[in-house]
């Protein structure tokens, strides 16, 4: 009879020492009772962990970690980025800056709140952990400035706001955190539809799993992430996984750095490793794309976390996940000493440039003018070119876009508002007393990519205005039809809001909330030309892949 290997045993993401800075939210709630055999416990009472996660959920919807700061103040200072790496990186810089204000936070798009929890074996509770986080998600919420995003299903086909971004994502798991007993330790994550939507699942094989093949396959398959997630970005990619899920939910958390003191380097405890070789190898990959910080340039991503994890024989999942420039998590923990929370930057005005960076050449349109004038206008200049917008636009997203369609389908006529404005692609979050608006950035525009044909064919549509990158079919309806789509910073919620929107009205399905039809007037409002009425459009070359070097810069 034969018999295996030796017992051996390793988390399988052994996550190494927490270096966080913390700063205390609170000693109340927490106590330290002894118990049977001289053992020591920690009790907590469930507002300890509502309180937690209410700062928690506020801190990462105004303030983002020093470190992200940092790296966006490095593409200002770095002479190879290009015009508009800069641009995008100061406007989300000074987005920073109004945020951190505690009125309108970073991003319209506040996120579904995930919190993950790891109580230590000798942590008491009541058991209601789950229910007291979720109070402290649905205090956020509803106390702040934020958007309620969340749809409870009713039927299949029906669904409705649950008006308190309620459910929230939240898992707990019974083991020592750090080896410590006596600690419970949380990660809390905003995660909006955006970057949530820009996370892959490969089914590779063994065939991946060499230097040319690998870097052929990142090359593609980067590409296709292009830029509605709102990058710069945070990249992981994971390639092993003993399942789907896992390998998915370790490039969540490996995009959050929530993994970046795993070892670096594999042995036979077959536990994950970051490969910080290949690491190296994608980021200049991803800086030769020529996408750049949204608009053109070196700067799609900021960093990148590569894992490998083991894996089945049979099975190669390749995970790749985003962190946006809505960088929203934070750690915390619960220990005797009281409840903590990571330090996040308060002051992210000390990362903002002294001096001005010179303006590029930047085209005047008003908004104003009929919708012939302001398409004849925009005739005149290639795409890249950027934009200040001044006058009214239109808002209207998802749902209004499918009523509009309907009423298409049933011989109505399309919306005069939709012939004679731009549309914006867009749902504001609340709008705090005194503003004109809310956080009030644009959404993933190729979602309503199936509208446009036959929403210019019917005379509407034919300026929009949104995030991202756009299919074939709209390219080659703005070319038939003579329209253009203008790309919009993503991210810059806050400073849009402030600086730019200055009167929001309702026009039509206010029961909608922030999917409603909106009306509204914007001063210097920032845009490039992304595609324009001659079929030419900026992604197109920039999405397709091309030949690449090997790791380490072989040929």
């Amino acid at each position: 009879m034969s018999t295996g290997a030796a017992f051996t045993y390793s988390p399988l993401l052994p996550t190494g020492a927490d270096l966080t800075e913390y700063r205390l939210v609170t000693d109340e709630g927490v106590d330290v009772v002894e118990g049977p055999g001289g053992r020591r416990f920690l009790t907590v009472e469930p507002a300890a962990l509502t309180q937690l996660t209410a700062e928690a959920m506020h801190d990462i919807a105004h303030y983002l970690r020093p470190a992200h700061l940092t790296q966006l103040r490095a593409i200002i200072d770095d002479p190879k980025a290009s015009p508009n790496d800069r641009f995008v990186a100061l406007d989300l810089l000074r987005n920073a800056n109004i945020a951190a204000g505690g009125v309108l936070p970073m991003c319209q798009d506040t996120g579904t709140a995930i919190v993950m929890g790891k109580r230590g074996r000798h942590v008491l509770t009541d058991g209601t952990d789950e229910a007291a986080i979720a109070l402290g998600v649905y205090q956020a919420y509803t106390r702040l400035n934020l958007r309620y995003s969340q749809l409870a299903p009713l039927t299949m086909w029906d669904e409705r706001n649950t008006g308190t971004n309620l459910p929230a994502q939240i898992e707990l798991y019974a083991e020592d955190p750090g080896g410590q007993p006596d600690a419970y330790k949380f990660l809390f994550m905003a995660k909006g539809g955006g970057s949530a939507n820009k996370s892959y699942l490969y089914q590779e094989t063994k065939a991946l799993l060499n230097p040319q093949r690998m870097m052929q396959f990142l090359d593609e398959k980067l590409r296709l992430i292009g830029t509605s997630a709102c990058p710069p970005y945070h990249l992981a990619v994971v390639i092993g996984g003993t399942s789907a899920e896992h390998a998915l939910k370790t490039a969540k958390l490996a995009s959050a750095k929530y993994l970046d003191n795993l070892p670096t380097s594999g042995t036979m405890l077959a536990h994950g490793f970051r490969d910080l070789e290949l690491e190296a190898a994608v980021l200049e990959l991803t800086r030769d794309f020529g996408i750049g910080a949204q608009f053109g340039g070196r700067y799609f991503c900021h960093d990148v976390r590569v894992v490998r994890l083991p894996r089945h024989g049979a099975s190669c999942p390749v995970a790749i996940a985003v962190s946006c420039s809505a960088d929203r998590q934070a750690v915390a923990k619960i220990t005797p000493s009281g409840v903590w929370l990571e330090r996040l930057e308060t002051d992210p005005a000390r990362y903002l440039p002294d001096v001005d960076l010179g303006e590029e050449p930047v085209v005047q349109i008003d908004l104003n003018r009929p919708m012939a004038e302001i398409r004849a206008e925009l005739s005149k200049y290639p795409v890249k070119t950027r934009l200040s917008l001044s006058g009214p636009l239109v808002v209207a997203r998802d749902i209004a876009h499918a009523k509009i369609a309907e009423r298409l389908d049933a011989g109505e006529p399309m919306p005069q508002y939709m012939r004679d404005h731009a549309v914006y692609y867009a749902g504001p979050a609340k709008t705090p007393e005194g503003y004109a608006s809310g956080s009030f950035g644009p959404t993933t525009a190729g979602r309503m990519d199936s509208y446009v044909e036959k929403f210019q064919a019917s005379g509407g549509s034919m300026v929009m205005l949104a995030k991202g990158n756009r299919s074939k079919q709209v390219t080659e309806a703005c070319q038939q039809y003579g329209g253009f789509y203008l790309g919009s910073i993503g991210g810059p919620a806050a400073r849009l809001a402030q600086d730019c929107i200055r009167h929001v009205e309702v026009l039509e399905f206010p029961e909608l909330g922030m999917e409603a039809v909106w009306k509204i007037e914007v001063e210097d409002f920032p845009a490039f030309i992304v595609v324009d009425d001659k079929g030419n459009d900026f992604f197109a070359d920039v999405t397709k892949p091309r030949a690449v070097l090997q790791i380490g810069g072989r040929p």
